[in-house]
């Protein structure tokens, strides 16, 4: 091996023979991309079929810690690419991948980030075939952050859409809701909370394409990252110019997730998950898209939530526990514990 370094220094984005072993060894041996070129070339049949179209998407991930039960940022940088493709009714097929460095970063800590993201894009059937690396001087970036690109084709007849929403229309999701934002909350550790919550950080494209098969008249899709569920109901509801109302006893929750938002005063709506979608469908296929999901490992938890209504457009409410209702707004920032 010429990389015998243990923690990346300046030299290793300086464009010489040192930059050069860090990508070889610790990123192309394990991606192993088609060519050496700049530019990956792209050639798939899919993209033959009369009406086929090209989706494209583009995220940055940072998080904190960088390795968290569930999960690592390379981790949820495949996932969550995949996932903003799938939710779009496209089937993911390349991703490109760029690393922000900082100057004293563990070598085995990019190591395990990127064997993270192969076994990811092996288990969604996508390849990483190109990207990039660049080094920055310490406290420039908080040990790596990760920018990836996905391209996916959209077969023909496959048309996803808030605007497509209708009354009546079931909200189903496919699994536990809040997960992801709990499990980053403890593992920072500035809470002194002990808990076994994990990250849902998972893919979710096979799971797309068993439901659109189930549910060829789905509506729209999203996935609950940053701002949650409650966030994407608020998307699609305004977009499509309908009202949705979800039911407090049908949300798939956690005790310890509810616990720890009792605690920290949070709203677990609001919570990121990264392994979570919420998708509209026509209530006649509700329950055949809730059996696909409920098949595969990613859904087995799917539950309908709610249900969208001829209501204020845009407005999205709760029936609460207790019969009433209120209303699930979208956040102006981010939630905050309350300290009194």
């Amino acid at each position: 091996m010429a990389l015998r370094d243990t923690r990346v220094t300046l030299a290793h984005g300086g464009g010489g023979k040192a930059m050069r072993d860090l990508i070889e060894e610790v990123f192309t041996a394990v991606f192993q991309p088609p060519g050496m070129e700049d530019q990956a070339r792209l050639v798939s049949e899919a993209l033959c079929a009369p009406g086929a179209r090209l989706a494209f998407t583009t995220d940055s991930f940072v998080v904190d810690p960088v390795e968290f039960p569930g999960g690592d940022i390379g981790k949820i940088a495949v996932c969550g690419t995949v996932n903003d493709l799938a939710v779009g009714g496209a089937r993911p097929l390349w991703l490109s991948a760029a690393f922000i460095i900082e100057e004293g970063c563990e070598v085995a800590l990019l190591r395990r980030i990127v064997a993270s993201m192969q076994h990811e894009a092996e288990n969604a059937g996508v390849r990483i075939v190109t990207g990039d690396t660049k080094v920055v001087g310490r406290g420039s970036a908080d040990k790596v952050f990760v920018t990836t690109s996905g391209v996916g084709v959209i077969p023909p007849g496959r048309d996803l859409a808030a605007e497509h929403v209708r009354p009546g229309d079931a909200v189903l999701v496919n699994g536990v809701l809040g997960d992801h934002g709990a499990a980053i909350l403890a593992a920072r550790g500035d809470m002194a909370l002990s808990t076994d919550i994990v990250s849902d950080c998972q893919g979710l494209g096979h799971l797309m394409e068993a439901v659109l098969a189930a549910a060829p008249n789905a509506r729209a899709c999203r996935d609950a990252t940053r701002g949650g569920m409650a966030s994407a109901l608020n998307e699609i509801a305004g977009a499509a110019g309908v009202a949705v109302e979800i039911d407090e006893d049908a949300l798939p929750l956690r005790d310890e997730v509810k616990g720890m938002c009792e605690i920290l005063g949070l709203d677990p709506l609001y919570l990121a998950n990264e392994g979570t979608l919420v998708i509209f469908v026509p209530e006649n296929e509700a329950q055949a898209a809730l059996a696909a999901m409920r098949a595969l490992p990613e859904g087995r938890g799917a539950v309908q939530v709610g249900r969208a209504l001829d209501g204020p457009p845009g407005r999205v409410t709760m029936r609460t526990l207790f019969g009433g209702s209120r209303i699930v707004d979208m956040l102006v920032g981010e939630q905050l514990p309350r300290i009194c």
